[in-house]
């Protein structure tokens, strides 16, 4: 078994491609993956792109946050044969909206379950690309990748998570991440 953890980040903002609607206008900027057989992280850049997607196709699983809207669209014209619907995601997102009847931040669920807060954000990842601070870029999304892996194990070794109401409460959810 092979769980494959994966975020990216873009060389775009949607203001700069023209909204929402082109998601895969942004450009892969920077890919990482933790996978559970190697047990290490992996950094992909634009030009790895056919590797990270055969990477992501190899995987028992692929875990991760608002996956199937976002991350699959912005890979989707690097690999425009692929059916990204066909790997099996588990997109936690999703997961966790269909539960809800909303959506949730990844930072809301990991401040709450796991006492831990994201590093930073996508737009300032998409500066430390235009600035060439690709480093930065990769520190980040390797943080994100770890936080989602972690969000997915307290789930799974728990069978909840925790998250923050907007007026500050500490909630409950039951998942079911086995």
């Amino acid at each position: 078994m092979n769980y494959v953890f994966f975020d990216l980040e873009t060389q775009n903002l949607f203001q700069d491609v023209g909204g929402r609607q082109n998601v895969g206008q942004l450009k892969l900027a920077c890919g990482v993956t933790w996978s559970s057989e190697k047990n290490e992280f992996s950094v992909y850049w634009e030009k790895d792109a056919p590797a990270l997607i055969a990477e992501l196709k190899s995987a028992t699983k692929v875990i991760g946050f608002n996956l199937i809207n976002f991350d699959y669209q912005v890979l989707q014209p690097y690999a425009p044969e692929t059916r990204f619907a066909s790997i099996p995601t588990l997109d936690l997102l999703l997961d966790i909206s269909r539960l809800l009847g909303f959506r949730l931040s990844l930072d809301t669920i990991a401040s709450a379950s796991l006492g831990a807060a994201k590093t930073a954000d996508r737009v300032q990842s998409v500066e430390w690309f235009r600035n060439g601070e690709l480093d930065k870029v990769a520190e980040y999304c390797k943080a994100d990748v770890d936080i989602t892996r972690r969000v997915y194990e307290f789930g799974r070794d728990n069978g909840y998570i925790f998250y923050r109401s907007k007026l500050g409460s500490k909630l409950k959810l039951n998942v079911n991440w086995k």
